[in-house]
């Protein structure tokens, strides 16, 4: 019996179907537990057979359905894990397909395998500003190409202790070339604003006006010139071809560190930066999870600040603009003193900080990104 090209396509993307008991990538070694996406690590639990059977059965009469030119986009995105940008896949949306006695549209169906096995609803999951869907409705054929799209970070209330700056850290540098001072203090202000010279001298030049600039350091040392962004969506990875914009791995660095190295190795697609009419998202793309802390992220009255964990997969909104608006109170202390706090946001790639890390401060991380926005 002859095989099809069609069924080989068919029989390779079963293969690389999403694992039912966790992909074992999250980051064992960090302390404690929790951050924006709490709960979304649990295994799920495996499928019996039958119901293994008829999801398989499924699968397979859907996919030989769709043409093979289509097969071979969805082929790219699985297999390369979303690292390769590969165009939409537009399929009819009203098609419902049901396993059990649950039913789900095509989309959720093709999400849910190749991707989120847990994956319960379509409110859970937001769609990239890489998909030429984003933004439009389309009653009669939807994307379903299952990496461009991002899980949504859900906020916890209350959120976990682990992750407060109790008032006792907030205190000034002890030195001027210490470092930055957020990450030595644990406070919220931050030195990065201060070498904005760099991307100001591009302005100065004659060049397209910047929204953020991005400052990549190893510990306590920045490494490179700041990287200042024009473009709406910004991919910030570590080797080359796994994305398009700021490449990591090209950057000089003399850090000898083993964890640097270790961390370095794990950055991979690393992350995108997109600006959107409601502020500054930013997606997970690689493989581990990421550290996040922003002003706009906390309760507007609050003279905390908390560390959010993002997991691979997922997305956050970093950045409010009209909420960093707010923040700048004409009788705050804090912003009198440092007019640029609310308008930064720290990233920290694999490791984390906070009370419960032996991290206490950012500038202990292996890896780091400082986003300094540009809200002129």
């Amino acid at each position: 019996m002859f095989r099809t090209k069609r069924s080989g396509l068919v029989r390779r993307l079963w293969r690389s179907r999403a694992p039912v008991e966790g992909d074992g990538e999250t980051d064992k070694g960090t302390h404690g537990s929790g951050g924006c996406c709490m709960g979304k690590t649990t295994k799920v639990a495996k499928s019996n057979a039958g119901s293994e059977a008829e999801l398989k059965a499924l699968t397979h009469s859907i996919l030989k359905k769709i043409k093979e030119k289509q097969l071979e986009v969805l082929l790219q995105a699985v297999e390369s894990k979303g690292g390769a940008r590969s165009p939409c896949l537009l399929l009819p949306s009203k098609v419902d397909t049901k396993v059990g006695q649950q039913s789900y549209s095509l989309p959720m169906l093709l999400y849910k395998v190749f991707r989120w096995p847990d994956l319960r609803h379509s409110s859970e999951l937001k769609r990239l500003s890489c998909c030429e869907s984003y933004g439009k409705i389309n009653p009669e054929l939807v994307c379903c190409n299952p990496h461009h799209m991002s899980r949504l970070c859900e906020l916890e209330s209350p959120p976990p202790p682990y992750s407060r700056y109790p008032m006792d850290y907030l205190k000034p540098p002890d030195s001027p070339d210490s470092g930055p001072s957020s990450s030595d203090t644990g406070g919220t202000t931050y030195s990065a604003p201060v070498g904005l010279s760099d991307s100001l001298a591009m302005q100065e030049s004659g060049e397209r006006a910047h929204w953020c600039v991005v400052a990549y350091w190893e510990e306590k040392t920045r490494v490179g010139r700041l990287y200042s962004v024009q473009e709406p969506s910004l991919d910030i990875f570590y080797d080359l071809p796994q994305g398009n914009g700021f490449c990591l791995g090209q950057l000089c660095s003399d850090n000898k560190s083993q964890l640097v190295q270790m961390v370095r190795a794990k950055i991979g697609y690393g992350i995108q930066l997109t600006r959107e009419p409601d502020g500054v998202w930013v997606y997970n793309r690689s493989c581990y999870p990421i550290f996040i802390k922003s002003a706009t992220l906390d309760n507007p009255d609050s003279r905390t600040l908390l560390v959010h964990k993002v997991f691979p997969g997922f997305s956050i909104k970093a950045f409010d603009y009209d909420k960093a608006v707010c923040l700048q109170r004409p009788n705050d202390h804090e912003f009198t003193q440092q007019p640029r706090t609310g308008f930064t946001v720290q990233i920290s790639f694999v490791k984390g900080w906070g009370q419960c890390y032996t991290r206490q401060f950012i500038s202990s991380c292996p890896c780091w990104l400082e986003v300094i926005f540009n809200t002129r």
